[in-house]
């Protein structure tokens, strides 16, 4: 069996003010030629052995490159697995709300990622507060190509730890109506009523205003206009509306329903019946609801919803000339 010969001189400990990685200028890579199978194995083992570079006068081969992948890789996957089983299965037997489970799912998920991390490096063999200096300088650089970036990623924690916004929360950003579905790091995702996701930068929704209609409570006070004829009945109108509210299985009882007379228009009184549902989500179908009762329930009491009406005043300053009467000499 060859032997195959890997170097012996090493670079040297680097100087306090020299660069922190250095190349090892003698590296000499084996050669398979010949070998057989037994060999090929101890030849790919020697390769695994070769020293790359040296990082913090730590010697760095490609088997512990490797294995710093896999750890980064195996974590990752390991994180992303133990925020779904969280999120799914353990933590909505204990929490009710969904928003909270996702945020500690998630917190968890970048507590592992952050540890795996650590860890890796240390196999390694590096020294992270070793680093600081090369990563001081680098945020530096970063920092004026990437401040959208770190903006979004500062935002990203300021939403999932003071949770102005949660996962099922119905939202409005930039006139855009939809439910949160994922808080990442950089961006939010938003799917709208129409199923569109929608990718949200995370300091929309801190710099900005954002309408959260879920937050904290799912009710909301729904106003339906109506106009009826002046000659109208009143008190059947009254009634009328009431009997809508009170019939409807998707109103809550408490707070009670109100009916109002809002406005004197042109043509019409202008009724407005206020309900409560007992969530944001189902507004628009509620509101549908009443609409088609409300037009029954009319129909029934012989209650006129009237048409736009304008009355139209013509003046003229020309003398039109009248049928059977002669014409004058000035004319």
């Amino acid at each position: 069996m060859k032997q195959t010969q890997l170097p012996t001189s090493q670079v040297d400990s680097l100087a306090p003010d020299s660069s922190m990685i250095s190349t090892d200028s003698s590296l000499v890579m084996p050669n398979p030629t010949g070998y057989s199978i037994s060999e090929i194995f101890q030849y790919l083992w020697d390769l695994l052995q070769v020293q790359l570079f040296t990082l913090q006068d730590s010697p760095v081969t490609f088997l512990k490159l490797v294995v710093f992948i896999l750890l980064i890789v195996g974590f990752s996957l390991f994180a992303a697995f133990v925020k779904r089983l969280l999120n799914n299965r353990i933590l909505p037997g204990f929490i009710h709300d969904s928003g909270l489970c996702y945020t500690l799912a998630r917190m968890t998920q970048y507590v592992i990622v952050v540890i795996g991390i650590f860890i890796s490096f240390q196999f390694l063999g590096i020294n992270l507060t070793g680093l600081a200096v090369i990563f001081g300088f680098l945020s530096v650089g970063i920092g004026f190509g990437l401040q959208n970036v770190t903006s979004n990623f500062i935002s990203g924690l300021i939403v999932l730890f003071e949770r102005p916004i949660s996962v099922g929360d119905r939202v409005s950003v930039n006139n855009i109506e939809g439910d949160v579905e994922e808080i990442n790091i950089r961006s939010t995702k938003v799917k709208t009523l129409d199923n569109i996701s929608i990718i949200v930068p995370n300091s929309e929704f801190v710099s900005k205003d954002v309408i959260n209609f879920s937050h904290g409570d799912p009710t909301y006070r729904l106003s339906i206009d109506v106009g009826v004829s002046y000659s109208s009945d009143l008190d059947k109108v009254l009634k009328a509306l009431s009997e809508v509210a009170e019939e409807s299985d998707n109103v809550l009882r408490t707070p009670k329903y109100e009916v109002q007379l809002r406005s004197f228009g042109d043509s019409s009184w202008n009724m407005k019946l206020f309900v409560w549902v007992p969530d944001v989500k189902k507004r628009y179908a509620v509101q549908n609801e009443l609409n088609q009762a409300i037009v029954r329930k009319f129909a029934s009491y012989n209650i006129e919803i009237p048409f736009p009406q304008r009355d139209l005043h013509v003046r003229s300053s020309v003398d039109l000339p009248v049928k059977g009467k002669p014409k004058s000499d000035s004319d």
